[in-house]
């Protein structure tokens, strides 16, 4: 989208019709926000008698998979949506990081082996799996080198994954009664680190300006006692990678945005339908059960997601102050009832999913490298 396409209405859709209040809340804040920085009209949730047939601009909740849902929503390409695009269910979740087993394992269709030949570099060891056959064969060619993490491909926040240390306690998961569901829709099996750091890395591509940012996304525990996502701290600037390399970065970053790159031109290149105009990548740093350092990408987010609203506060501050190069942005999400921070903006306070209450803010500081 461009400054010139004044015409276009800024739109929140949910594409889950059982999302939760605080996801569709967020989207809608999230749009509202976005139209007020563009200058632009804000259209509230998508309806299809409403809508149909008027110039969007979509913030979906989820990227969209196939040809028939962005045709129904008048999407043809970056320029209409704050998201992304795929032929394939799969394609935008954690099952692209990692080939099969060997030629002989079920793959779903549109699968390309060549997306895993290009980024056998930048992940960690892992093996994606579709089908229940395929389960123990792949845990057991990859427990030989220690731990190993359980991840269901549709799960996000870190929700739903479980380590493994022995096939004994894999065969447990494979007694299980929903054992043949779970691996049929799709499950990564992936080595384990310890001391983990989770760098973001990404980029967005809207009003006419490319965004490029680097930082590290931090943990926090929800009322179930589960460790879930709890925000993000960025260091955003205008333009593209380069712009962004200029800056002093520690080796560690430097290293992690290497690997987002690599793993995004795989993706443009092994899935030639895909189109996205916000891509994040998140980057796992820790040891192996050796001790030994690792890096690798662990999944990609072509959708709204934890980091959005930093990015769209970045946003706002380069179009507030054009000549600015570079902004240090923070998005939080806490369990606990408080107050906001001095500054702070607030996104969501309410009702999360599986508790009584979350607070969704971001914080804008200036950056002084």
């Amino acid at each position: 989208m461009t400054p010139t396409d004044r015409k276009k209405l800024v739109v929140a859709h949910s594409l889950l019709a059982d999302a939760p209040q605080h996801e569709v809340e967020t989207n809608r804040a999230l749009a509202r926000w976005l139209a007020h920085i563009l200058g632009l009209k804000y259209g509230g949730i998508y309806d299809a008698q409403l809508h149909r047939g008027r110039d969007l601009y979509l913030l979906p909740t989820q990227t969209l998979v196939g040809a028939a849902a962005a045709r129904e929503l008048g999407v043809r390409g970056p320029e209409d949506l704050w998201g992304g695009y795929v032929e394939h269910d799969f394609i935008c979740t954690k099952a692209i990081s990692h080939g099969l087993l060997n030629h002989h394992a079920h793959a779903p269709e549109g699968w390309s082996p060549l997306f895993s030949q290009r980024v056998r570099s930048v992940v960690l060891d892992g093996l994606s799996v579709f089908s229940f056959e395929d389960a123990r064969p792949a845990a057991e060619h990859l427990l030989y080198a220690g731990p190993i993490r359980l991840k269901p491909i549709h799960a996000c926040a870190g929700r739903g994954q479980e380590v493994i240390d022995s096939l004994d306690q894999f065969d447990a998961v494979l007694a299980r009664p929903d054992a043949k569901k779970l691996f049929s829709e799709g499950v990564v099996l992936e080595q384990d680190l310890s001391q983990v750091i989770t760098h973001s890395v990404g980029q967005s591509f809207v009003a006419g300006k490319v965004l490029s940012y680097c930082g590290e996304q931090y943990l926090t525990e929800d009322p179930q006692g589960e460790a879930v996502y709890g925000g993000s701290d960025l260091l955003v600037v205008q333009g593209d990678y380069d712009e962004l390399l200029k800056l002093e970065l520690a080796d560690d970053v430097r290293l992690a945005i290497h690997q987002a790159q690599v793993f995004d031109r795989a993706a443009d290149e092994a899935y030639p339908g895909f189109y996205a105009s916000r891509r994040n990548y998140d980057i796992a740093q820790g040891l192996d059960s050796t001790g030994k350092p690792r890096s690798g990408v662990l999944e990609q987010s072509w959708r709204l997601g934890g980091a959005s609203s930093a990015e769209v506060a970045a946003l706002q501050s380069f179009i507030n102050d054009p000549a600015m190069h570079a902004i240090q942005v923070s998005s939080v999400e806490t369990y606990i009832d408080q107050a906001l921070p001095a500054d702070a903006i607030e996104v969501y306070r309410g009702p999360a999913q599986d508790s009584e209450f979350l607070l969704k803010y971001v914080t804008v500081k200036s950056y002084d490298g």
